[in-house]
């Protein structure tokens, strides 16, 4: 089960990635967190950065769209249309920079959170290591 906003946004891009290895806990509400195991993180982070990938293209054909909207004639309406269709493109352009933008910051918080996982497993591992 994933609970949390972040969860439930990975969940309705990619659907149910863990099916029945694993629960993915996390809280509602500011400072809410999740848990899963570094296998799974991992994963997570590479549907992110795939995620990502797509983004970043999806400017690059919104930029060509924008460089091709040029006016079928020199007519006044035919100006206006262009001037319409920029418009929308620059719309367009707003959003995918915004998605993109979002997208990264959520891979290094992603990663941030592996990083201490890491750290966190390789202490207690140590704390073993001394008891024995």
């Amino acid at each position: 089960m994933i609970i949390g906003e972040a969860g439930q946004a990975a969940q309705a891009v990619w659907g149910d990635l863990l099916g029945s290895r694993g629960h993915v806990y996390g809280g509602g509400g500011q400072g809410g967190q999740f848990k899963m195991d570094p296998e799974e993180l991992a994963s997570v982070i590479g549907l992110w950065e795939a995620e990502l990938d797509k983004i970043v293209d999806d400017g690059r054909t919104i930029e060509t769209l924008r460089a091709a909207a040029v006016p079928p004639g020199q007519d006044p309406a035919s100006g206006t249309f262009v001037s319409t269709a920029h418009d929308s493109i620059a719309s367009l352009q707003e959003q995918n920079e915004s998605m993109r933008k979002y997208v990264q910051g959520y891979i290094k918080k992603l990663k941030a959170a592996q990083s201490k996982t890491v750290v966190t497993d390789e202490s207690m591992s140590e704390t073993f290591r001394q008891a024995t």
